[in-house]
C-alpha cells in the first residue's frame, strides 16, 4: 500500500490579513458602537465651539473661547503646553475617544472568547495586531471627519470667522488623520497588555490620549520641535500654520510608532497565553 504525504500550504500574509480585516470591518460596520462614536465626535466639536467663553478677570463680559471656527480643529501654532481650554479642545480630542472605542472593541474580543477561537485555529499574533491597528486607525480617521463637520456646522451657527490659510488647514486635518495610525497602534498595544483588566485598559487609553506626559515634558523643555517625534507632539504640530514638511513629520512619526507598537504587541502576545 503506497503512502501519500499531504502537504498543506499555509495562507500567504496578504490572504491572512485580508481575511482578518474582512471580519474586523464587518464587525465594525455592524455594531452601533462605531456610529455612536462618530456622532459623539461631531457633537463634541459642536458643543465646544458653541461655548460662550471664559469669565472675564474684571467681571465684565465673558471672553470668547474661540474667535475663529477653525481653532476647533487646531491651534494657530504648535502648542505643547496648554494655556487654557481653547488650546486643548481641538481635533486631538478624537484620539481620546478613539482610544476608548478601541478598548471596547478589543475588550469584546477577549470577553466573548473570540480571541481564543481565533488563535487556536489559524491566526498569527502579528496579524491580529495589524488588523486591530488598521481598523482602529480607520475608525479614528472617520471620527476626525465627523468632528470636522460638526465644527463647521457649529461655526456657521455661531457666526465665527472662517478665515484661514486653506492649504495649512488641509494639511492640519490630513496630519491628524494620518496620526490615527500611530494612536491606534498604541491603544492596541495597551489593550493587549491589559487584556484581562478592561477598566485599566480604558483608563490607560484615556491617560495617554490626553498627552499628559508630553505636556509635562513641554513644561520643562518648552515648545521644542524635538517633541514631534512623539505621537502627541506630532499631533500638536499639525496646526493652522502647517506646511508639507509638517505632514511628512506626521507620517514618519505615525508609521514609526505603528511599527514599534505592533512589534511590541506581537511579542507580548507570543509570550503570554491567549486568555
Amino acid at each position: 500500500m503506497s503512502q501519500h504525504t499531504l502537504h498543506f500550504e499555509s495562507p500567504s500574509f496578504t490572504k491572512r490579513i485580508k481575511g482578518m480585516l474582512g471580519v474586523d470591518f464587518y464587525r465594525l460596520f455592524h455594531t452601533p458602537m462605531f456610529y455612536i462614536f462618530l456622532l459623539i465626535s461631531a457633537l463634541i466639536s459642536a458643543m465646544v465651539l458653541g461655548m460662550t467663553g471664559l469669565p472675564s478677570p474684571d467681571g465684565g463680559e465673558s471672553i470668547p473661547l474661540y474667535t475663529n471656527a477653525w481653532h476647533i480643529v487646531a491651534a494657530d501654532t504648535p502648542l505643547y503646553v496648554v494655556r487654557d481650554i481653547a488650546d486643548y479642545a481641538n481635533m486631538n480630542m478624537v484620539f481620546i475617544f478613539g482610544g476608548i472605542m478601541v478598548s471596547i472593541f478589543i475588550g469584546h474580543d477577549y470577553k466573548s472568547g473570540y480571541v481564543k477561537q481565533l488563535f487556536t485555529t489559524h491566526a498569527k499574533k502579528q496579524d491580529y495586531m495589524i488588523s486591530k491597528t488598521l481598523v482602529g486607525a480607520f475608525s479614528m480617521a472617520c471620527m476626525c471627519i465627523t468632528y470636522l463637520l460638526g465644527g463647521i456646522v457649529a461655526g456657521l451657527f455661531t457666526g465665527l470667522s472662517f478665515a484661514v490659510n486653506i492649504g495649512s488647514l488641509v494639511i492640519a486635518v490630513l496630519g491628524k488623520m494620518v496620526m490615527s495610525l500611530g494612536w491606534a497602534s498604541l491603544y492596541t498595544f495597551l489593550n493587549v497588555i491589559f487584556r484581562r483588566y478592561f477598566g485599566i485598559s480604558i483608563a490607560s487609553s484615556f491617560f495617554f490620549g490626553t498627552g499628559i506626559l508630553i505636556i509635562g515634558a513641554a513644561a520643562i523643555v518648552g515648545n521644542s520641535p524635538v517633541l514631534n517625534v512623539f505621537l502627541y507632539g506630532a499631533s500638536v504640530s499639525a496646526c493652522l500654520s502647517s506646511t508639507p514638511l509638517t505632514l511628512l513629520s506626521c507620517i514618519l512619526c505615525s508609521v514609526g510608532w505603528a511599527i514599534v507598537y505592533n512589534l511590541l504587541g506581537t511579542r507580548v502576545l507570543y509570550k503570554s497565553d491567549i486568555y
